[in-house]
């Protein structure tokens, strides 16, 4: 082993897992991350960082123990980070068993391939606020009680306490992050800031003309992903684990994302949108807003980007990648692997 330190991130293909895999490498650690083999890879958002082709990569499921066990054995890792993870609430009410063993399951997995290799390793859990549900209680902090209204945060309110229970039966350094919604230009498409971004993007642009949502009245504490992965480094750099929330202190509604989106391309947001109950979700979570002030107070962790300049950096991106596209131009991003994008792709070609 190098003097190096080696980090295995699970999900390093993800919107985390890549801007953690940049910030530990400039950090000089020896990066490797887990990923799922797929007749389609994909590796846009490491090539889009331009950090590809600087990552160890290891093929590993969450279903499947041996290769977890493989993956650790092979990256002999000083840190795991855990971010691998079914993650969109709303396919967890299509899919919730599924969701049940890889969220919620999976994490077992990993920690007990951490007792069983090297106990010593320092372990990171990505929770989520998605834990506190329909409470009204706020802002919520490490001390509300949980109370999850999808599968998805029930697999996740699982994972949160089996590596509580780590901790504390095998005295391994294991941390929950419990990171309230963090965006980029890195999300997927099926999360709704990136959704909004991309169709604003297109509006603009001429390439469609409506965009269609559901519930424009949640409200969410949103906050800047690159941001958010200095956080789960520095809660494994600390003299002992513990669980913080990470947040802004401040949430927005969908709507007023919406109307932010559009102004930055001066639309007027009522002549574009188009509610489908297809998008409502059988249970939602109307408010969530965290406070932050135990990991400010401990791992002097605080948000810099807000919510205006969020939107801005998202719809921005979102309308330089079409701008390149029509221009005839390739590069590392998503659109190509959705069946709605890809359509508009494909036509854009004839044209």
């Amino acid at each position: 082993m190098t003097g190096k330190k080696h980090a295995l991130i699970t999900g390093i293909t993800g919107q985390d897992g890549a801007y953690l895999a940049k910030f530990l490498l400039d950090k000089g650690y020896k990066v490797f991350g887990t990923y799922r083999r797929l007749s389609t890879p994909n590796f846009w958002r490491l090539q889009a960082l331009n950090i590809f082709e600087k990552i160890n990569l290891i093929p590993a499921d969450l279903l499947d123990a041996p290769s977890v066990i493989e993956a650790i054995e092979i990256s002999e890792p000083d840190e795991v980070y855990h971010l691998a993870a079914q993650s969109f609430v709303a396919a967890s009410f299509e899919q919730p068993i599924g969701t049940a063993e890889i969220t919620g399951i999976g994490t077992t997995r990993v920690l007990e391939a951490i007792r069983h290799i090297n106990s010593k390793i320092r372990f990171y859990q990505a929770s989520t606020s998605e834990l506190y549900g329909r409470r009204n209680t706020v802002p919520q902090n490490e001390n509300i009680p949980f109370s999850p209204s999808s599968p998805y945060a029930a697999a996740k309110l699982y994972s949160y306490w089996i590596t509580k229970i780590y901790r504390e039966g095998y005295n391994i350094f294991a941390s929950n992050g419990i990171l309230f919604n963090h965006e980029s230009p890195l999300r997927g498409m099926e999360f709704v800031t990136r959704k909004v971004s991309n169709a604003v993007a297109k509006i603009a642009l001429g390439i469609e003309n409506s965009i269609e949502l559901g519930n424009i009245e949640a409200q969410r504490d949103w906050g800047y992903a690159p941001e958010y992965v200095e956080s789960m480094w520095l809660m494994l750099q600390q003299e002992k684990p513990d669980d913080y929330v990470i947040a802004t202190n401040e949430a927005h509604s969908v709507k007023i994302f919406v109307e932010e989106a559009f102004k930055i391309v001066n639309l007027d947001w009522h002549d574009y949108i188009k509610q489908d109950e297809r998008f409502l979700r059988p249970l939602d979570v109307d408010l969530l807003i965290g406070d932050y002030s135990k990991a400010k107070r401990d791992l002097g962790w605080e948000p810099k980007i807000r919510f205006d300049s969020l939107v801005e950096i998202m719809v921005k991106e979102d309308l330089r990648r079409w701008e390149r596209w029509l221009k005839g131009e390739h590069f590392p991003w998503d659109a190509p692997s959705y069946q709605s994008e890809a359509k508009i792709l494909t036509r854009s070609l004839r044209v």
